[in-house]
């Protein structure tokens, strides 16, 4: 998108010297092939698209991937001191996870309604859990607070350059599928930022999407920096007051659009997900697939961004939530053309008659000879 040209407002941290580059998504990739195997990739035949199953990550979501390259970052570069963080579950598991492989102290603050599977998840993996505050931005001042106060290394969920060059991975991997556009979830635009650096220099369209009400990012990359209390949403893993400073700047210079979906879609596209692919998504995770219908392109691929949603929840939606019944598929002849086109005889049509040939007539199969599959995109 077009940048802003806002001049930084006086209460922005100055983060003019904070650069993030493809090289850094890159070493990313190097330190985290040897503990996160590559997430798969599906053809969603009913909705058109592929997508990228950050769902069956590690923890069950992207997040893994920058918490573990900033913990790997950090010690390579000698910091061991204990690491805390804010969260609405997905980032604290994360950080759980890879402090739990790398044997570090880790410490997550997350805010009251967090959903009970992530809070379990954080503790499983033997993480110090601290609930406060009502919003993610309540949890992350007293993070903040208690980071100064003990001396700990502060890692926020997406305004850092290691957790971006982290989530950046996600967008390496979709790489070698060639899409013309990629769709990413945006919450404080971690994800969005690194799967931009990664893929930009490829020719590769990105476009964030947001909730309406829910939609900080795109506010701030107009130049509105007021902070608004983000309204209830099924993704409450994007539900950020205030994005990053960094992924601002570098989502105002590397995204191609951001779209805005209604409340209402998020909710048919996730329980389309699950009845018709059985895939499972929490809100957030559903959000890019839910902006697909609003984003030209042959070859799209939405990322999946996590599926750790409270099971009563789903269980609400697969009773409550009806949606309408997907368009049916073209039939296509040999030749890759629909095989009635509009305003043109079927291709037997043309053919002589038998009795004109002295020909024997031969029925081919149907299946064999007028439909193919289609194309993988």
């Amino acid at each position: 998108m077009p940048d802003a040209g806002r001049a930084p407002a006086s209460n922005e941290p100055d983060v003019g010297d904070v650069v993030v580059t493809v090289a850094d998504v890159l070493a990313a990739q190097a330190r985290l092939r040897r503990y996160l195997p590559p997430t798969p990739m599906h053809h969603a035949e009913r909705f058109g698209v592929m997508l990228k199953l950050e769902n069956l990550q590690r923890t069950g979501s992207y997040k893994v991937r920058g918490a573990l390259n900033a913990l790997l970052a950090a010690r390579e570069r000698g910091d061991r001191r204990p690491v805390i963080a804010a969260s609405a579950g997905n980032h604290a598991q994360g950080l759980a996870w890879a402090a739990y492989r790398l044997g570090v102290q880790a410490i997550t603050v997350m805010p009251h309604g967090a959903p009970a599977t992530k809070i379990a998840g954080v503790a499983h993996w033997g993480a110090t859990v601290r609930q406060h505050g009502d919003s993610y931005d309540e949890a992350f001042a007293f993070a903040r607070e208690l980071a100064e106060q003990n001396g700990y290394r502060f890692l926020s969920a997406f305004d850092d350059p290691d957790v971006i060059a982290g989530q950046g991975t996600v967008g390496i991997e979709i790489a070698p599928y060639t899409p013309d556009v990629v769709i990413v979830p945006i919450g404080g635009g971690g994800l969005a930022s690194g799967v931009a650096l990664a893929l930009k220099s490829q020719g590769v369209r990105v476009v964030g999407a947001q909730v309406e009400g829910v939609d900080s990012m795109i506010r701030a990359m107009k130049g509105d920096v007021t902070p608004v209390n983000p309204v209830a949403s099924l993704a409450d893993g994007v539900r950020v007051k205030v994005p990053g400073f960094i992924t601002r700047r570098l989502c105002t210079q590397l995204l191609d659009d951001v779209v805005t979906v209604r409340e209402a879609e998020l909710r048919e596209t996730l329980v389309r997900l699950a009845l018709e692919e059985h895939l499972i998504a929490e809100g957030a995770g559903a959000l890019a697939l839910a902006a697909g219908r609003r984003v030209a392109g042959r070859r799209k691929c939405a990322v999946v961004s996590g599926g750790n949603i409270d099971a009563t929840v789903l269980a609400q939606l697969l009773s409550d939530v009806r949606p309408r019944p997907p368009r049916k598929p073209r039939r296509r002849n040999a030749e890759g053309e629909p095989s009635l086109a509009k305003g043109r005889a079927p291709r037997a049509a043309f053919l002589p008659s038998p009795a004109k040939t002295g020909a024997r007539r031969y029925e081919a199969p149907a299946m064999e000879t007028e439909v193919h599959e289609e194309p993988i995109w």
